[in-house]
């Protein structure tokens, strides 16, 4: 039942998509306005309690707890879990925004700030921090903590309304086919978005590499290819070419980060991460709760609460996935691998991206923003094109995109398997290849109707409610992290009472 109403929501909404997308995008756009203005202080402090709950969790005395039985052994090297969680989490995201973002902000900085100053290239850099930092991996850290505590530890489904049930009160329990539906649209949607934006991205990176036309059709063609390569990395399971390609995936962005490093401003760069990272120490309080009452301004609601809100709207899928991936690893060790570790690593990649396109912007005039400022899919090429050896750099960047656009459709494919067979961490291969076929004609759909940008719309939308469902999984995982310490300090206690016990007769 829960699989046809979501099947049927979303077709529902993909046909007006189709039908009418200006009427689609009017009605989204004016819900997504009133959301991030009269819900904004929600989203802020939402995701900051998140980022304090993963902090406690990982450094007090639960992080000692084993996200399954304690004889279970992680089933994937820690550099293969790394990969998968951060090529499912945001890789894409990266590299699109990895030059864009720090160049969109030095033109139009925060409130406060005058434009295309130095002042405005530190707050470009420090908000890209901001936004790709601690707070998005601390909301899919903590729901993919929850869904991965209540499966390993406590027998439960994998599905994201496990631990909203486990909750005492009865509304929750009554809760769980509602979140799952949620779930559902939000994950097919936004998977479809990206689809749809990934192949305008690979349109602009062979444009400027061979000369293709932009157009819709070679737009359909590219999702068809990504969707054949995605499918079959899916079905062949997440042990092979999931973690294979996440692996070559790592290595990649790995190695084109290097390369930039090297043979760019590369003292520049050492120097923009470290004044960033101090900057964004210092100001994270009051970027974290920062809204604008007093000025007729949109940049908080354009940025920040539209990233908090796609990321939540992101976390039943990411969450599920790394989950999937995550059994055998301590509750501290989940938190590091998935907060800090990749935390740091989008530091050094904005680092090295968007250090070296402000410094060509600022210091040799460079027009990188007018690049972006014309299309941002080709913000990164822009930068490479400037760069020596960047026509081979272009071609490992265009390999890179389509590549991140596989790993997460794989993944999104796996997880939407998931949820749909109520929870089976291996659906079979034909409801893969089901739902890999309908979120790529639900992209090439409204791609060609030119609703795509209203279904991503959309997809944040939904994420108001589901950022209520998140602050009921970090309530159930508190409990239930409590629960389990003061059971297994109890189970300790009796079995060293016993053994003395044992020792007091023979003693005598």
């Amino acid at each position: 039942m829960q699989l046809i109403v979501s099947v049927g929501v979303i077709l529902a909404i993909v046909l007006w998509g189709v039908v009418s997308p200006a009427s689609l995008g009017s009605v989204f756009d004016t819900l997504l306005a009133t959301i991030t203005r009269d819900f904004g202080w929600f989203y802020l402090w939402v995701v900051l309690g998140l980022v304090i709950l993963t902090v406690v969790l990982a450094f007090s005395r639960y992080g000692d707890l084993k996200l399954g039985a304690e004889d279970d052994e992680p089933e994937f090297s820690l550099g293969s879990w790394f990969s998968m969680l951060f090529a499912a989490g945001m890789g894409i995201g990266l590299v699109f925004w990895g030059v864009a973002e720090p160049i969109s902000h030095y033109g139009a900085p925060p409130p406060g700030i005058e434009p295309n100053t130095p002042e405005a290239a530190g707050a470009a850099m420090r908000y890209s921090f901001f936004h790709w930092g601690l707070h998005p991996w601390a909301v899919y850290s903590i729901v993919a903590l929850a869904i991965a505590f209540f499966q390993f530890r406590k027998g439960g489904l994998a599905l994201v309304s496990t631990a909203v049930e486990s909750l005492p009160w009865g509304f929750a329990r009554r809760l769980g086919p509602v979140v799952n539906v949620l779930a559902v649209i939000a994950t097919a949607f936004g998977v479809a978005a990206s689809l749809g934006m990934g192949a305008l991205q690979i349109n602009s990176g062979l444009a400027a590499l061979a000369g293709v036309p932009v157009n819709p059709a070679w737009q359909v063609g590219i999702i068809v290819v990504t969707t054949v390569l995605f499918v079959g990395s899916a079905v062949s399971g997440v042990s092979r070419g999931i973690k294979w390609l996440s692996n070559a995936n790592l290595l990649m962005a790995a190695g084109l980060a290097l390369a930039v490093f090297v043979l760019g401003p590369t003292v520049a760069i050492i120097d923009t991460f470290t004044s960033t990272l101090g900057s964004y120490a210092s100001e994270l309080v009051r970027m974290s709760l920062r809204m604008t009452p007093f000025r007729d301004s949109g940049w908080v609601g354009g940025w920040t609460i539209f990233y908090w809100a796609w990321w939540v709207s992101w976390a039943p899928f990411v969450g599920l996935f790394i989950a999937r991936v995550s059994r055998g690893r301590t509750i501290r060790e989940f938190v590091l691998g998935t907060v800090l570790a990749p935390t740091l690593a989008g530091f050094l990649w904005f680092s090295v991206f968007g250090g070296t396109a402000l410094h060509f912007e600022i210091m040799r005039n460079i027009p990188i923003a007018e690049a972006v400022g014309a299309d941002v899919s080709t913000a990164l090429f822009a930068l490479l094109d400037a760069l020596p050896l960047g026509a081979i750099m272009s071609v490992v960047a265009t390999v890179l995109v389509v590549v991140f656009f596989v790993t997460s459709g794989d993944s999104a494919t796996l997880v939407l398997g998931m949820m749909s067979t109520g929870g089976n961490e291996n659906p079979p291969n034909r409801v893969k290849i089901v739902w890999g076929v309908l979120i790529s004609g639900i992209a090439i759909s409204l791609l060609l109707a030119g609703g795509l940008k209203a279904v991503q719309t959309a997809t944040i939308v939904f994420a108001l409610p589901f950022a209520a469902v998140i602050v009921l999984m970090a309530i159930a995982l508190w409990r239930g992290v409590r629960e389990d310490w003061d059971a297994q300090e109890r189970r300790e206690k009796l079995m060293r009472r016993r053994l003395q016990d044992m020792v007091k007769p023979g003693q005598a």
